[in-house]
């Protein structure tokens, strides 16, 4: 056999190997995208959102310890601090949305509250207590005027909007019927 040949034989060889080592890396590098993609979502309650040492200022069903009102525009409770250890991760909370961009279908961004008439009827609920939501693909209206469960990114970014400042921004993927069960 010549040297041509051998030369020719050797790297047919080789990038055979190639070709098989190229497709053995995709096979095994489908499951982890598909895994990240089908990410379970960390289920989260209100309290969850405060620091440990501002929980004493809660009470046990995650509520902020009232304030007095006495007439005027009720102002928001200054204990808020937010938990920078949630920064990112991708969750699924419970809580009562107040519209505030949409059309008559759909709402693509609004407030989650932790119980009904926050920021409208009461005094805005703590900022740590209040998450600004985007939802671009819009949430049709219809499924949120009772509780709901929000799923989708979390970030630990202040916000001032006119009802109220909040501590939490969710970059909204799903919306989900509640089931406290």
């Amino acid at each position: 056999m010549n040297t041509i040949s051998i030369k020719a034989t050797q790297l047919n060889n080789l990038t055979t190997r190639l070709l098989w080592l190229s497709a053995l890396l995709i096979c095994l590098c489908v499951p982890v995208v598909q895994a990240e993609q089908k990410q379970e979502p960390l289920k989260l309650d209100w309290i969850d959102l405060v620091p440990i040492d501002e929980q004493k200022n809660f009470d046990k069903l995650g509520m902020p310890a009232p304030g007095n009102h006495t007439g005027g525009k009720a102002k928001q409770n200054p204990i808020g601090n937010t938990r920078p250890e949630l920064n990112n991760s991708y969750v699924k909370i419970p809580g009562f949305v107040i519209p505030l961009e949409g059309d008559e279908n759909t709402i693509t961004e609004f407030l989650l509250v932790p119980y009904f008439g926050a920021c409208i009827h009461v005094p805005p609920p703590p900022p740590n207590q209040i998450i600004y939501v985007k939802f671009p693909k819009g949430a049709p209206v219809q499924q949120l005027w009772d509780v709901v469960y929000v799923v989708g990114k979390l970030e630990t970014q202040v916000l001032d909007h006119e009802l109220a400042q909040t501590g939490y921004t969710l970059q909204g993927d799903a919306i989900e019927e509640y089931d406290d069960m």
